[in-house]
């Protein structure tokens, strides 16, 4: 295959040409400006365009005299129809992979790259981008902890061993007993509510004797983690590590 170069002047757009690319033809000069030519333009033995009329609009645009032609001769007239048309068509079946596009961009940004001569759009290169720097955050606190297994390993706790609501009760005594409002009392006996002190190794045996419907409302309330992007989404991930440390610290003592 042979690339021949010729003048813009000597090349004929097709006058049925079914593909719309004017919104393209911005973004095509600034990549043969980056890049280089690297696409060559097929005409026929006519010098009639059979793809690349996007390249050859960018081409007037960028005011170059000559560019690079591959000359197909060898095929037929209905050949060259649906060649035009499978062409573009082709190309729009293939789907991105958003994943490793997001990392490669992410890559280029780091490098100091202008993103725009990619050819995404702005708006999707911030959804992109976005999306990626969710996934790392995400993976900074996942990638740390291991997934916990509730099993039984030993006789179901009673609900009163769950917690430790010493403290709690002394403050809420204290502050039935003042003399403050009403409304005073109500929020004060709420924040008293903090110094609850659940037993988190006694909760997970629990949890591991408890009906599914027990489980389900001692995982919406934060007690036991089962999955971590729920977590991360309901904000339970930083009481989970607290859990951890407390675990391994009562490991350690015993």
């Amino acid at each position: 295959m042979e690339i021949v170069y010729k003048k813009l002047v000597e090349l004929i757009p097709y006058v049925n040409n079914p593909r719309n690319n004017e919104a393209a033809v911005d973004k095509v000069a600034s990549s043969i400006q980056e890049f280089g030519f690297k696409v060559p333009i097929i005409v026929d033995s006519q010098n009639v365009i059979i793809a690349g009329h996007t390249r050859f609009k960018a081409s007037k645009k960028l005011g170059l005299q000559e560019v690079p032609c591959i000359v197909s001769d060898d095929l037929t007239e209905a050949q060259v129809k649906a060649f035009r048309i499978a062409d573009n068509k082709v190309s729009e079946l293939a789907t991105w992979d958003e994943e490793l596009l997001s990392l490669e961009l992410e890559q280029l940004a780091e490098m100091g790259y202008d993103l725009e001569l990619t050819g995404v759009e702005m708006d999707e290169l911030g959804e992109l981008l976005e999306d990626e720097e969710d996934e790392q955050e995400e993976d900074k606190y996942t990638s740390k902890i291991d997934v916990p297994q509730y099993e039984i390993t030993g006789e179901c706790p009673s609900l009163d061993e769950l917690v430790d609501g010493e403290k709690t009760d002394e403050l809420i005594k204290a502050i039935q007993n003042s003399n403050v409002s009403e409304k005073e009392k109500a929020f004060l006996i709420k924040a008293a509510t903090r110094h609850y002190v659940f037993d988190y190794a006694k909760i997970a045996e629990y949890y591991a004797h408890a009906d599914e419907e027990m489980q389900a409302l001692m995982e919406d309330s934060a007690l036991v983690i089962i999955d971590y992007a729920d977590a991360i989404r309901n904000g339970y991930t930083n009481l989970y590590l607290d859990v951890s440390e407390m675990c391994e610290e009562d490991s350690h003592e015993g």
